[in-house]
């Protein structure tokens, strides 16, 4: 009895001696309740000191195309609890969509399952296959649906907070509201729609082929037409016109002579935002190809039968027949992008309106990427007079030539305008903007003077043009911002507030094209590339093809597309209706 009440001094006198109590009480099978009272009386005062971890800021990402993927791809996600929301559980390749409309690619062989994607991120992103309805602004909520079959156990409907949402949905196409277009018209916006024109194509073909149709039925019948000469219509047509002349001339010997491939495009030429020598070549080329040019020709309707359209040159409307329409004419907003653009003060626009820094115009904690948004660069001209007045530092009224050096970096981070302007008028200096009218150099101008000279600086405003590079590039840039918000927020990188103190936490995002490539057929392609270099030969097809190799999303789907190439030169394209 002497050695327990020793023990049980010691352990009031000593607390260190709890665990060898516990040993010892274990062993000998006395004082267990005494022990475990003591040792749960340490536990909660080590609970009490204990702190709990700060909860993490929610990013709700909307969208799994270029923006997104490139946004979740390069955030820190050790900073952030993100969440991911996309009726879609993949990623699409979608520059290769034409090919995959004539099986010179396999639809697999361009996309990428999200959860491949993130799974590689070393932290968590929830991912939901779900399509978002709307955004409460307000509550800072978004409320989604999911459209995985209805039979299966559980609602569909669920609603995710945030702190920050990130909208990167991407646009539907434009049918300008043209009649019949939705009800008779292919598009080629997403996978699935690349699979049903290639399906579409192979039944035209075998209705051409069935017993007792006349000639002018399989001449319809066989008249594949697209409407929109941009990249992605010019990209099908040569496709296409690659598919029948190289293997389905082949397998439907008796009607390879009526098909017909029409190009109709509303303005004067196609690929008009391209360079317009690659324009005027691709123009020639499908010439030489036999695929029909009809420039200056406005869809008005689309019957389940004929194209009505309307020659401008001379006003006269034409029907066409058809055996198939391909619709490729631009992008619209989706309808619940656009009900967020009602909430937010933007319903008379056509497209949703960010700053330079991405951020949604009248919200703080959204962000848009991609197609869906549009960024709303700053006039110089509406801020002449507050530049003016930063740059004029000792108020004098007028502005010398140091004292705009002083600012000139900020300006042109902050309107990137004022470098294509310097560029395109050849100037080898920004000051040169100073000078008078003869050419002069000046060594101060007043308020007049300045908006003088900077007068014709925003007519180089150019909206970015709805590409995956684009998109992939904003992505990169948000991330960035995010990664470093907390060491911005203390020690901001950006340009200075001319219409206030400080300076921005971060630099505004800027494009940086690296060029555009323009696959015609035949193994020909043109690039145009910085640097105002284009090129129209043999070899830009096999750039193309390194290219668009490296830009896949994972090494799997690196091999699939490279193998596709592969077994299309060795064995042809598949007609197979599947």
């Amino acid at each position: 009895m002497r050695v327990f009440t020793y023990l049980a001094k010691a352990l009031h006198s000593h607390s260190s001696y709890s665990k060898l109590l516990v040993l010892c009480s274990v062993s000998t099978g006395g004082l267990l309740v005494y022990a475990e009272s003591n040792v749960e009386s340490g536990k909660q005062i080590v609970e009490k000191n204990q702190s709990e971890p700060e909860k993490k800021k929610r990013i709700v990402v909307l969208g799994t195309g270029w923006g997104g993927t490139s946004f979740l791809k390069d955030l820190d996600i050790s900073s952030y609890d993100v969440q991911v929301v996309s009726p879609r559980n993949y990623f699409a390749f979608t520059p290769l969509l034409p090919s995959v409309t004539c099986g010179t690619v396999e639809a697999r062989s361009i996309v990428e399952p999200v959860r491949n994607i993130i799974k590689k991120r070393s932290g968590e992103i929830h991912f939901w296959e779900a399509e978002c309805l709307k955004i409460d602004p307000e509550n800072h909520k978004v409320f989604c649906r999911s459209g995985i079959n209805d039979n299966l156990a559980g609602h569909n409907d669920f609603s995710l907070q945030y702190d920050y949402l990130v909208i990167a949905v991407g646009a539907q196409v434009n049918t300008f509201n043209t009649p019949g277009v939705m009800e008779h018209c292919h598009f080629l916006k997403e996978v699935e729609d690349a699979q049903r024109i290639r399906r579409t194509v192979i039944d035209c073909f075998e209705k051409a082929v069935i017993p007792g149709l006349s000639e002018e039925e399989r001449r319809t019948n066989l008249h594949f037409v697209i409407v929109g000469g941009g990249p992605t219509g010019v990209e099908f047509a040569a496709e296409l016109h690659d598919y029948v002349h190289e293997d389905l001339a082949r397998i439907y010997p008796l009607v390879k002579d009526f098909v017909k491939i029409t190009l109709i495009q509303s303005g004067d030429h196609i690929l008009n935002t391209f360079d317009e020598r690659i324009s005027s070549f691709a123009e020639q080329k499908f010439q030489r190809d036999g695929i029909e040019v009809l420039t200056g020709c406005r869809v008005n309707s689309v019957s389940d039968h004929f194209i009505n359209m309307k020659v401008k040159s001379v006003g006269q409307h034409v029907e066409v027949p058809y055996g198939m329409v391909v619709w490729s004419t631009g992008v619209g907003t989706r309808p619940f992008v656009k009900d967020f653009m009602e909430q937010v003060g933007q319903g008379k626009r056509r497209i949703l309106a960010t700053d330079e820094w991405l951020r949604v115009k009248g919200c703080s904690n959204m962000y848009a990427l991609g197609d869906c948004a549009s960024v709303d660069q700053r006039k110089v001209m509406e801020d002449i007079s507050a530049i003016f007045k930063a740059a004029d530092k000792d108020d004098s009224g007028t502005l010398s030539i140091e004292e705009f050096r002083d600012v000139l970096d900020d300006i042109i981070i902050s309107y990137p305008q004022v470098d294509l302007y310097l560029k395109n008028k050849k100037l080898l200096a920004a000051t040169d903007l100073l000078r008078d009218s003869e050419g002069n150099e000046r060594e101060e101008v007043d308020i007049e003077g300045f908006k003088l000279a900077l007068s014709h600086v925003d007519s180089q405003m150019k909206s970015l043009p709805a590409t995956a590079q684009v998109a992939a590039q904003q992505g990169t840039y948000l991330a960035r911002c995010f990664n470093r918000w907390d060491q911005c927020k203390t020690n901001p990188e950006g340009p200075r507030r001319f219409k206030s103190s400080g300076r921005h936490e971060f630099l505004p995002f800027g494009y940086r094209h690296l060029g555009q490539f323009a696959p015609l057929g035949g193994d020909q392609a043109a690039a145009e590339l910085p640097g105002d270099w284009v090129s129209m030969v043999h070899s830009t097809q096999w750039l193309w093809y390194s290219v668009y190799a490296s830009k896949q999303v994972s090494w799997r789907t690196r091999y699939l597309v490279v193998g596709d190439w592969v077994r299309r030169y060795i064995f042809g394209r598949d007609s197979s209706r599947v």
